[in-house]
This record gives structure tokens, sequence and C-alpha cells, in this order.
């Protein structure tokens, strides 16, 4: 009782041939899905600064030591997730977002483009100025 027909092996062929085109046709596809441009939209409450990792998890933003929170998460210009333990000693301009107990919870690691983009930030705050910054003192009167 032989159950295989003669046609067995042209349709195997078929087959085959059919899952190689699809094959193929899905590396192109994924190629020019990752050559397009991703705009990336940041929460309002986003801020802008720049990150420091000293030692994961301890960051600094805008030269302020602070930590990241467990279960943060950040994310490079293609939006993948990176390690902080890879950007150690790295600045980095970043978009971040703080959790409640005022740690930095989720970063997006900036393009030059997005970059230029306006955003509050914390920004660099010095209780210290150089000579340079300051204004011209007045005339002193001598007696």
């Amino acid at each position: 009782m032989n159950r295989c027909t003669t046609s067995t092996p042209s349709r195997a062929r078929k087959t085959a041939a059919t899952l190689s085109a699809m094959l193929c046709l899905g590396f192109f596809s994924a190629g020019t899905a990752q050559a397009q441009a991703v705009q990336r939209n940041f929460p309002d409450k986003a801020l802008r600064g720049e990150m420091v990792v000293v030692q994961p998890p301890l960051v600094a933003m805008d030269d302020r030591p602070t930590r990241l929170s467990p279960g943060a998460r950040i994310l490079d210009t293609s939006n993948r997730l990176v390690r902080s333990a890879t950007l150690v000693n790295k600045e980095l301009v970043v978009n971040y977002t703080m959790d409640h107990r005022g740690q930095v919870h989720q970063v997006w690691i900036l393009t030059e483009a997005e970059a230029k983009e306006k955003r509050p930030g914390y920004g660099t705050q010095r209780n210290f100025t150089f000579e340079s910054q300051q204004a011209t003192p007045a005339a002193t009167t001598s007696n």
C-alpha cells in the first residue's frame, strides 16, 4: 500500500521555492524598515539634560548626583534598550523622566537634530561665577 503519489516531489519543490522566496522578501523588507528615520515623541514631562553614568546605578544629571530607578530604561537613538554599564563616563545629551522618588526612570539618548529642539531642563546651576563671567566693576573712588 503505497500512499504517496507521484506528484509529491514536485509539490515539495514548489513549497521549498515558495518558502525561500518569502524568506528573501522578509529580509528585504526588514532592511528597508531599519533604514527609515524614526520620529520619536517624548512625553511632555520629559526634561533635557546631560547625563554621565558614573557607576551604575549612580548617574550625574547636569552635574547633580542621582540614581537610576530600579527598572530604569535607557533607549539609544534607534529606540533600542542600552545597558547603563556600556555608557560609563560618556557625556550624553538626553531627555529623561523622573519617578516619584526623584530617581531617573526613563532616558532617551538624543540625535543631533533632536538635541537642537528646545525643551525645559534643570540645567547646570552653580553657586560660583568665574571672573570672566562677572560684569565689570564700577569705578572706585579713592580718598
